[in-house]
């Protein structure tokens, strides 16, 4: 069965560098973005993690369809990292509407992560162990990554946990 690694941590905690060296072990490696420019600082920082896993992976751009994505992997694939969940999660609030607080897509997701095609390697943000945000969309973001996380850290085999850079497991071995 193919395994299923998350790996969370707040913003800048080193969690998509973790992921990158975990997918680095095996040899046909895609990367999942889930990311889209919408201004210049996204396009600097878009271009920043190109950089960094360069041409070791081969990159599938998908702000939405997730579960499509991982359908259409490559042949030979044998793990898939997509990053990151919540970069995602607000693609899809965006696409849908702020007022919304189910999306088919995570459904999707979760469907397919029950029998995955390759190895996933799951990057998303802890989002609830900051302050109570002030406005009622933010707070069903809040809400919404919270329970996304949820669903993914009970599928996964393995939960990694990144604070200040050090990777700290918290489910599996």
């Amino acid at each position: 069965m193919k395994q299923v690694l998350m790996v969370t941590g707040g913003s800048r905690s080193g969690k998509s560098r973790y992921a990158v060296e975990a997918a680095l072990k095996y040899e046909n490696r895609v990367f999942l973005a889930t990311a889209k420019a919408f201004d210049e600082e996204m396009e600097r920082r878009i271009a920043a993690h190109q950089c960094e896993r360069d041409s070791r992976f081969t990159t599938m751009e998908e702000p939405v369809d997730l579960a499509g994505a991982l359908r259409l992997l490559p042949p030979g694939a044998e793990v898939a990292l997509i990053d990151c969940l919540t970069v995602w999660l607000g693609n899809l609030m965006h696409r849908h509407g702020d007022g919304v607080d189910s999306f088919p897509e995570i459904d999707a997701l979760f469907e397919v992560l029950e029998d995955p095609p390759a190895d996933v390697i799951l990057v998303t943000n802890e989002v609830g162990s900051g302050i109570v945000p002030d406005n009622a969309m933010a707070r069903r973001f809040r809400d919404l990554a919270g329970n996304v996380n949820q669903r993914a850290a009970a599928r996964a085999d393995k939960v990694v946990l990144c604070v200040s850079g050090i990777p700290v497991v918290i489910k599996g071995e």
